[in-house]
């Protein structure tokens, strides 16, 4: 990793703590380079290329293979219990597959905060889950799996209707908010010797009413959801979630990233407009990109909108080591 990546690499783990993104104090030769070619690339070449990708055809090839995924994972949950057959059991929260201990790793930090000590049957519990998220990105949870993030992404198609109506306008929350209910949390836990954050979140109270039923907790969810689409777009899994920081935390390292190549870019904006955590987009914008090619900081979420909505293939998931994109 070059010095310029490396540094980014840090300015990106503090930009998922809630700091805002900026423009790089200095970018590489290479990088240079292409940015100067670009200043001198015909003007009417590029208006014929946005056009060109306004009027092609939208693809939803990730979108599609995450929302099977996701729905498919959450409906295995519920069918196991209603037939009984014992394959998975449980919830999100914590489970069992095949006997096999499934923990949720936000959730097994709250419990051992609450009873202040390490339990083993803990640990062992979110090894795999631990392992599974290192090595496809922690937030891949997020998008991939929770099914919250399901019912927020419907809720904001109809905020971003409302918007495009001028109905309602879209109100930015500080992204530290969600540093400091991570902490927040974290310190309840301790002083009460509840888990807290676990009775009000909605990743937990969807996965639990998917399973056994709808119960008053719903209506939390129901108020979230309300929330983001009237007035802020996004609001829990961007400024609020633990899960979402916990998860990213561990996604730092993450062979599966997406990853953004410089030289084709035409810096049109949609990439960031589709995107669930557009600070992790900030490289896009013209002159930010450190590198001719830069991996996505850790607070994205996988969730592959960028990658469908790239004009010019710019943005690609890639596997850290090995030369071939997916």
């Amino acid at each position: 990793m070059n010095s310029f990546l490396k540094r980014r690499f840090f300015d990106q783990i503090a930009v998922m703590f809630g700091r805002e993104a900026r423009k790089p104090p200095s970018i590489s030769e290479r990088a240079q380079q292409i940015h100067v070619l670009k200043r001198a690339t015909n003007k009417e070449r590029l208006q014929a290329a946005m056009l060109a990708h306004e009027n092609a055809k939208k693809v939803h090839t990730w979108r599609n293979r995450r929302w099977a995924a996701l729905i498919f994972v959450n409906l295995f949950f519920t069918v196991s219990f209603w037939l009984d057959i014992q394959i998975l059991e449980g919830a999100l929260t914590a489970s069992r597959f095949i006997g096999f201990h499934l923990i949720d790793l936000n959730s097994a930090l709250q419990v051992m905060l609450a009873h202040k000590h390490i339990i083993v049957n803990l640990v062992i519990g979110t090894g795999t889950v631990l392992v599974l998220w290192l090595l496809l990105g922690g937030r891949t949870f997020c998008s991939w799996v929770c099914p919250y993030h399901l019912l927020a992404e419907w809720a904001e198609s109809i905020h971003l209707w409302l918007v495009k109506k001028k109905l309602v306008t879209d109100q930015a929350i500080d992204r530290r908010l969600r540093t400091g209910s991570w902490l927040v949390f974290a310190a309840l836990a301790v002083a009460t010797g509840y888990t807290v954050f676990e009775s009000i979140s909605p990743t937990g109270i969807v996965s639990r009413a998917l399973i056994y039923g709808p119960g008053l907790a719903l209506l939390w969810v129901l108020a979230l959801l309300v929330f983001e689409v009237f007035f802020s777009r996004r609001a829990w899994c961007r400024y609020a979630c633990p899960i979402g920081l916990t998860y990213g935390v561990v996604g730092i390292f993450s062979p599966v990233r997406v990853k953004y190549r410089l030289e084709n870019c035409f810096h049109e904006g949609d990439c960031r407009k589709v995107c669930l955590v557009p600070h992790v987009l900030d490289t896009v914008i013209k002159g930010r990109a450190v590198d001719v090619e830069v991996p996505l900081g850790p607070d994205c979420t996988r969730c592959g909108l960028c990658v469908d909505t790239c004009p010019t293939g710019s943005l690609k998931f890639e596997v850290k080591g090995l030369s071939k994109l997916l």
